[in-house]
């Protein structure tokens, strides 16, 4: 009997809905990586691959944010990309946490804190949304 190789798991299956992929992450730094991957294999699968960029950088700064500073007792965050017309998207974080994002201006000699600057440099337009057990930040992308 032949055997056949073992296939390695994928990190995450992409659902069948053509408008909404999510997954939900650990309150952990390595997490930004994992929805980076996300939000590249759903572009991909969108063919709206000219976003990746931007969005692996938005959707990595609102998992950081999400994790440094609203991350309660090791609660998860879930990130969520959203096709909302063909070709606009929109990346989303939720976490348990109703504190909503300071926008900063960091000076020139300062480690931290450009990263909603940054989203709001690279998105359409942005947001926070509070909700009864937390939060939801947003950004959208569209093609040029």
């Amino acid at each position: 009997m032949l055997e056949t190789p073992l296939r390695p798991r994928p990190e995450f299956y992409l659902s069948a809905d053509p408008t909404q992929q999510s997954r939900v992450l650990p309150c952990d730094l390595e997490s930004a990586a994992v929805a980076r991957r996300l939000v590249a294999a759903v572009l991909a699968r969108w063919e709206l691959a000219e976003l990746t960029g931007s969005a692996e950088l938005i959707v990595s700064e609102l998992v950081t944010n999400a994790v440094l500073h609203a991350c309660t007792g090791g609660a998860p965050v879930r990130v969520v990309v959203t096709r909302v017309q063909d070709d606009r998207v929109q990346v989303a974080v939720t976490d348990l946490d109703q504190r909503p994002p300071v926008l900063v201006r960091a000076g020139p000699a300062e480690d931290s804190g450009r990263g909603l600057a940054l989203v709001a440099a690279l998105s359409q337009c942005w947001g926070c949304e509070r909700r009864r057990w937390g939060k939801r930040v947003w950004a959208e992308l569209a093609l040029s």
